[in-house]
């Protein structure tokens, strides 16, 4: 089943309908969608990549993160997401909008959500190797050694340090 991008203009409103291959080969603005899981410690969960993803396979992602399918608002995108990767079902409260530009001339719209939950996780195995929470010092520590990170999350650490 093909799966249809909401394409949108600078200024985030929807201009047009695209299918997911296409909206990634001709680099097309789009929305995307992350959910900052914290435990009760506050302690960040991090998901570790499953190997089978197309883009940055195996390395560690936010708690959760993925594309706003058209029709979807970006709520909606958070709560499926969430049930995709992890297997909750929550709904998780609004915490920041950024405009991001990364390093391949992709331009997206990122919309953040928080959450607290301890666990347990169910994972799917497609989409996530392993889910872990770890402290703030951890993940700082992690970056300097070199660990393989997903640029948006990098880009959302550095927002939200």
């Amino acid at each position: 089943m093909t799966e249809y991008l909401s394409i949108v203009n600078e200024n985030d409103e929807e201009i047009s309908k695209v299918a997911y291959e296409e909206a990634i080969a001709k680099k097309l603005t789009r929305r995307i969608v992350h959910v900052l899981i914290f435990n009760s410690e506050g302690k960040m969960a991090l998901q570790m990549r499953s190997k089978h993803k197309s883009f940055c396979p195996e390395h560690w992602c936010t708690s959760v993160g993925g594309h706003v399918r058209f029709g979807e608002s970006y709520k909606e995108s958070a709560i499926r997401e969430m049930q995709e990767e992890i297997g909750i079902k929550k709904e998780p409260e609004f915490f920041a909008k950024y405009h991001y530009l990364d390093g391949r001339g992709q331009e997206m719209f990122l919309s953040v959500y928080k959450l607290i939950f301890d666990g347990p996780f169910q994972i799917n195995p497609e989409e996530v190797e392993r889910i872990e929470f770890f402290s703030t010092d951890v993940i700082n520590e992690m970056i300097r050694k070199g660990e393989k990170f997903h640029p948006e999350l990098l880009f959302l650490l550095e927002k939200i340090s």
